[in-house]
């Protein structure tokens, strides 16, 4: 009978809650770098490392440098 030797994958059953448990979950929210980082923090050039307070409503990215004119990213 196949699969009945355990090497292959379970026979039966429904397969409800065999998923990644919090996958996905908070995404957003964890600080750092990441999107959605919150109000707080500063936007830095990667080019010349000047440093900027973060503008509520608007991504880092598309702020450009006041020093050297490239896109900011968020620290």
């Amino acid at each position: 009978m196949p699969g009945g030797d355990g090497t292959g994958p379970p026979q039966g059953g429904s397969g409800a809650g065999r998923g990644m448990p919090g996958r996905n979950r908070g995404a957003g929210r964890m600080g750092g770098t990441r999107a959605g980082a919150g109000p707080d923090g500063e936007c830095v050039c990667p080019g010349c490392g000047a440093r900027v307070p973060h503008q509520v409503g608007g991504p880092c990215y598309s702020m450009s440098c006041p020093k050297c004119g490239t896109k900011m990213v968020r620290a």
